[in-house]
């Protein structure tokens, strides 16, 4: 398995380049960060500062949109990046939540990101691409390599994501409903003749280590709100499962916890400090988060790996970052590696 650390590219932005300098140091493989511009600084401008701080972790949104951003000018970006530092850039991608929503706009449609996702895949990859009635390429590109990761939740996002992904994007730590997710993400690779395996899946989720149970729940409770914004668009589409197992739409655990949300703050979008999430049980907390002591997330990261997890992504938006990484560095990531023995 490995291991992401997610970012707030909150200022000043030499903090956030601290942040992924010390994640790579304890052993992290991969660096997001938020991509939400009136929210919180320009992450591809804090992407180059990580990228020439670092020597290997991979770096990019969780995750960008094809609404805010030319998609020929997302694809010019990983590839002048890569050109850079070496094809250390990867791509998240979803529909659009506050990056869209704070302007008044609204997520894009299956069809667009479909579309969106080929064309800064290619352009990306030093390939061509047919766009708006012309071949275009970058002639300045040569070998640039680019994987598109799809952040989704509802049925018809997961078919896209297991469709057309490299990899998967599930923004929360449920053992059970990622697993049906994941489920439904190679059931469609397969659909369409891909090799369901040659995808990654990664679950992301605040990570807290501690012993003092309520502070982390208050600390991370904002998740379950900023989850509770793309669970309230899948409710309103799709409608409550009536299948706990979630066979009759999306599953109900995933649906009941958001009955009692009134509404949302996008000025406190992601952040500990969030008043709009009251509505959110500690169960949830504890269901979508992983809490506690390195021997728990040990064992709840050893049910996510079992059920096809290729990438756990930490989020880091709470009072205890440094010691967080440290454990994960020193007891967590050494767990779950791969062990190989000097001698044999």
């Amino acid at each position: 398995m490995d291991f992401g650390v997610v970012l707030q590219t909150n200022p000043p932005a030499a903090r956030t380049v601290q942040l992924a300098v010390l994640a790579e140091a304890h052993g992290f493989s991969h660096v997001w960060t938020f991509d939400s511009h009136l929210l919180w600084q320009e992450p591809y401008v804090i992407h180059s500062a990580i990228l020439n701080a670092t020597r290997r972790v991979t770096v990019g949104p969780f995750v960008t949109n094809p609404a805010t951003r030319d998609w020929t000018v997302t694809a010019s970006v990983f590839a002048t990046l890569n050109e850079m530092y070496g094809n250390r850039t990867i791509c998240g991608i979803g529909r659009g939540d506050s990056a869209v929503r704070v302007t008044n706009g609204k997520p894009v449609s299956m069809a667009e990101l479909r579309e969106s996702i080929h064309v800064i895949r290619e352009l990306a990859n030093s390939r061509p691409v047919d766009y708006k009635g012309a071949t275009l390429q970058f002639p300045w590109s040569r070998g640039s390599s680019l994987d598109v990761w799809v952040a989704a939740y509802g049925p018809l996002a997961l078919k896209l994501a297991g469709e057309v992904g490299d990899g998967f994007i599930l923004q929360l730590a449920d053992v059970d409903i990622a697993a049906w997710m994941i489920r439904t993400v190679k059931d469609a690779a397969a659909a369409v003749g891909r090799d369901p395996e040659s995808l990654a899946f990664c679950v992301a989720a605040p990570m807290y280590i501690g012993t003092d149970v309520a502070h982390m729940r208050d600390q991370c409770r904002w998740f379950g709100g900023m989850v509770g914004n793309h669970v309230a668009d899948i409710v309103a589409k799709y409608g409550p499962s009536t299948d706990p197992g979630g066979g009759a739409g999306v599953p109900q655990a995933l649906t009941d916890y958001i009955a009692g949300r009134e509404g949302y703050d996008y000025n406190s979008h992601g952040r500990a400090e969030n008043d709009h999430v009251d509505f959110v049980p500690d169960e949830i907390v504890d269901r979508f988060c992983i809490l506690g002591t390195g021997e728990e997330h040990i064992a709840k990261l050893e049910q996510l790996r079992a059920i096809g997890v290729t990438q756990f992504a930490g989020y880091l938006q709470h009072d205890n970052k440094e010691e967080t990484l440290r454990v994960y560095g020193e007891t967590v990531i050494p767990a779950l590696s791969e062990h190989i023995t000097a001698k044999s």
